[in-house]
């Protein structure tokens, strides 16, 4: 433990916490800062100045980072018939209906990290809302995760799409791809999810947007973004 501790000190020295760094500043920092035996994820974390708990300062969606999130993506698909095979060709790793609805009530079974599933799908689907709603993984129509064109939703979810929502603290926590990526690429996945934040701004939202914007890897100290520079 002391050698972990040792080397974060170490690590923590390179960032000044009362700094407010430019976004291509921060991000070639970070990966300076991600120094684990591992190719550490870099997260980005936004505190937003809206309320979740009203359903009109909600903000949800769903973008594709350009160059993905460095993780390989296990899809499973509810459906039948032609949007069955239609997953399928599109490279989905489980597709299914009712039988799979009971493999992960029966078997608490969730290898995978993306739900999908036709519209007709849903009223199936919705006895699992306990199992996969705390989880993040209940397929939703603003998201892109409920939707005819799976084959689509299969391709954009294998070539890095991710969702970001609030959570009850008002803050959006997003992977935006590893250390390895290089600060030029992460600030092309971060540029991409950021603006998709900005664009889903709800209108009764009041005062300053974007309260804070840190972004940290895995095992290294959050840097803290000049969030005035954002483009808003």
């Amino acid at each position: 433990m002391a050698k972990v501790g040792k080397r974060y000190a170490e690590i923590a020295k390179l960032v000044d916490r009362t700094k407010l760094y430019d976004p291509a500043e921060a991000l070639d920092l970070v990966c300076k800062t991600a120094k684990a035996k591992f190719d550490e994820t870099i997260e980005l974390h936004v505190r937003l100045g809206v309320d979740s708990r009203h359903a009109d300062q909600q903000v949800r969606g769903a973008v594709v980072l350009p160059h993905g999130t460095g993780k390989t993506v296990r899809t499973l698909v509810f459906a039948k018939g032609d949007r069955a095979k239609e997953a399928e060709e599109a490279g989905a790793d489980y597709v299914g209906a009712e039988e799979l609805v009971a493999k992960i009530q029966n078997e608490n079974w969730l290898d995978f990290d993306v739900v999908i599933a036709t519209p007709d799908m849903m009223g199936v689907i919705g006895r699992l809302g306990r199992i996969l709603g705390p989880k993040g993984l209940m397929p939703n129509p603003k998201s892109g995760t409920v939707t005819m064109e799976v084959g689509k939703a299969v391709r954009e979810a294998k070539a890095g799409k991710i969702e970001y929502r609030l959570d009850k603290t008002n803050i959006i926590h997003c992977p935006i791809g590893r250390a390895s990526f290089g600060p030029e690429k992460l600030a092309d996945n971060f540029n991409a999810l950021i603006g998709a934040i900005i664009r889903s701004k709800p209108a009764a939202a009041k005062g300053q947007y974007i309260k804070s914007c840190v972004v940290a890897s895995t095992m290294g100290p959050g840097i803290k973004i000049n969030h005035s520079r954002l483009s808003l």
